[in-house]
């Protein structure tokens, strides 16, 4: 927040700035509703936008998931042996793809903002599923890593384009959830990954003279084609230019995001000012922070896998023991994220299940027996991303506007935690199996700098929670005997003009 020298406020009346003129009748019959009927109208409204929203951002980033992670199990299928790979190519070829995944957020995250989603994102995603089945032709190393770097690229617009949709068009007290569900898919699919590794390799091997590996990532690119064919028609663009809804539901849409969120995604602003607000506001960096420890700890999923393998069973046996650990992390974070809309509360549905997360990594520094070691499979997966999404929705509800700005500071933040992705694989050699114990050293202290970090940032927030009070009370004050009330409040000075906050707005703690 700036200093005392920089942060006044504005008054203005209840509707704010004015409404997109064809809409403007909707507004009008809105404010006719009474408090029962606006409530039954929102909660229809927002069952349509389940139905229509939700069920394909899950199925979209289920293939994400899969053809990013179809590695993990080609390995146990024998691709290190089918491309000659030796020491850390594996490895390289794991982190690579985060390279070209990088590349890509922050100006895809600005493109959104500019272009109908319905056929960006599901063309890109036509794209990668594409790139992902060229992995089934690769012959030699050279070849794989190529692959992978390129399939980072083309991946990289969708997850940070589907939370920048979801903030779009749900509430603070709506995201976490929402989100939950959303990367739930990405969960699942660790799990859905496995069985369907067991299926390939079991029906599969060597028909048509293909190794199971090639048919994997064949199958599972043809399945993200078609899902992708069907999203070009399914998918909803912005709530004030969606074709699905009627103008009153346009409306309510638009309305509710501004006086719950402090959103106004009709506004436009510059996109580089948006970008230059987003890397010069500190709570963008924290939340990057708790993202990058999050997923520092998290670069496991792709040696899940192995680290069954480890147990001492079959191929199709470890594939399958992949799916419960995966499955139990996606029930956690379904609840907790529940709870954390329930209860409007972000930083201890964070530090709680992380510590769980870390209590995982002990054991499995500690111990090699077969029951205990499966068992903190679990409290990894569960403690570490049974609260991801959490912290995912607690960056729009910080960062609700401009929209560039929320654009940019997701973009931001996932570009920062996956920089983890590219050096953490290099934490599991193979020299340093079956343990791995300073991956898992290395995981707990993570996890216990994401606890810290987490604690800091609401201690942030609720320095700024208290400046808002103030200053609201100061524009009141300086109003007496006008109905009137503080419609926005400066936040950030920017090349662009102010960063403003409808009134009552506060940061979710």
């Amino acid at each position: 927040m700036a200093d005392d020298k920089t942060t006044t406020a504005r008054v203005e009346n209840h509707q704010g700035s004015a409404p997109v003129p064809a809409l403007q009748q909707a507004y009008d019959e809105l404010d006719c509703l009474s408090p029962e009927e606006y409530a039954t109208k929102e909660k229809k409204l927002v069952r349509k936008l389940d139905v229509r929203l939700m069920p394909l951002l899950f199925l979209m980033i289920v293939m994400n998931y899969l053809d990013r992670n179809a590695l993990a199990n080609a390995r146990i299928q024998g691709i290190e042996k089918s491309l000659h790979l030796h020491g850390t190519d594996f490895n390289t070829a794991i982190s690579v793809l985060f390279a070209g995944y990088i590349a890509l957020q922050i100006p895809s995250n600005m493109i959104i903002t500019r272009v109908r989603p319905s056929i960006y994102l599901p063309s890109c995603m036509i794209i990668w599923g594409l790139v992902s089945g060229l992995t089934a032709a690769v012959h030699d190393f050279k070849g794989l890593v190529i692959v992978r770097f390129f399939l980072g690229f083309v991946e990289a617009p969708y997850f940070p384009g589907a939370l920048f949709l979801l903030s779009s068009w749900y509430t603070r007290k709506e995201l976490a959830l929402r989100t939950s569900i959303l990367y739930g898919g990405s969960l699942l699919s660790g799990g859905f990954g496995g069985l369907v590794g067991a299926g390939v390799q079991s029906g599969l091997n060597g028909a048509r003279g293909l190794a199971s590996w090639r048919w994997l990532f064949i199958i599972e690119a043809s399945i993200t084609v078609f899902i992708a064919i069907i999203s070009l028609f399914v998918l909803p663009d912005f709530p004030h230019t969606t074709k699905f809804l009627s103008d009153m539901e346009k409306a309510l849409a638009t309305r509710r995001l501004e006086t719950e969120s402090g959103n106004k995604d009709t506004e436009r602003g510059p996109l580089l000012s948006g970008v230059k607000m987003a890397f010069i506001d500190y709570k963008v960096w924290l939340l990057a922070l708790i993202i990058i420890t999050k997923t520092s700890a998290g670069a496991v999923t792709s040696f899940i896998p192995t680290l069954v393998a480890t147990l001492g069973y079959s191929k199709v046996n470890s594939l399958l023991l992949v799916a419960p650990p995966y499955v139990f992390a996606t029930i956690v974070a379904l609840a907790v994220s529940f709870s954390s809309d329930r209860m409007s509360e972000r930083c201890y549905h964070v530090v709680g299940p992380i510590f769980f997360g870390m209590v995982g990594f002990i054991i499995a520094a500690t111990t090699l027996n077969f029951g205990t070691r499966y068992f903190s499979l679990f409290l990894m997966l569960g403690g570490v991303y049974g609260s991801y999404n959490v912290a995912l929705a607690w960056i729009s509800s910080t960062l609700p506007r401009p929209i560039e700005k929320r654009a940019a500071a997701i973009a931001l933040v996932n570009t920062v935690g996956n920089f983890a992705q590219i050096y953490s694989p290099y934490l599991y050699p193979s020299s340093a199996g079956p343990q791995y114990r300073g991956a898992m050293i290395a995981n707990a202290c993570f996890c216990l700098a994401c606890v810290g970090t987490t604690v800091f940032l609401r201690f942030c927030l609720v320095r700024e929670n208290n400046t808002l009070a103030v200053i609201e009370l100061q524009a009141a004050s300086d109003l007496p005997g006008e109905k009137a009330t503080v419609e926005e409040l400066v936040d950030v000075p920017s090349p662009g003009g102010p960063v403003t906050f409808t009134a009552g707005f506060r940061y979710v703690l």
